[in-house]
């Protein structure tokens, strides 16, 4: 699955829009990562627990999307972009979406 954030992929020809596709994780950051990302805001920089939870949901969504555009019969998915927000304190979301479509390499 080709999967980009442009509209086009460089030396192929979209031949199908097979319309929009798109992947959703919900995780818990959990009491351990809570006290330990709190700890460390008292002095300041990268929360490492948060920064790794964020890119094993980002990572799941765009799976789930890949799955979910395949299911639609498409090779690729245009125009991707992530959407993220808490679901309360403890909970954070991530969709990952774009424009599942059947594409061919140019000879």
């Amino acid at each position: 699955m080709i999967i980009v954030t442009t509209e086009t992929i460089p030396g192929c020809t979209v031949r199908k829009v097979r319309g929009p596709c798109f992947g959703a994780v919900v995780r818990s950051r959990g009491a351990v990562g809570n006290f330990s990302a709190g700890l460390r805001s008292l002095v300041g920089g990268e929360v490492g627990e948060y920064s790794r939870l964020i890119e094993e949901a980002r990572g799941q969504a765009i799976d789930r999307m890949a799955q979910n555009a395949a299911q639609l019969g498409a090779n690729a998915v245009l125009t991707m972009r992530f959407d993220s927000s808490e679901t309360d304190q403890n909970m954070m979301e991530v969709v990952v979406y774009g424009t599942a479509a059947i594409v061919e390499r140019n000879a």
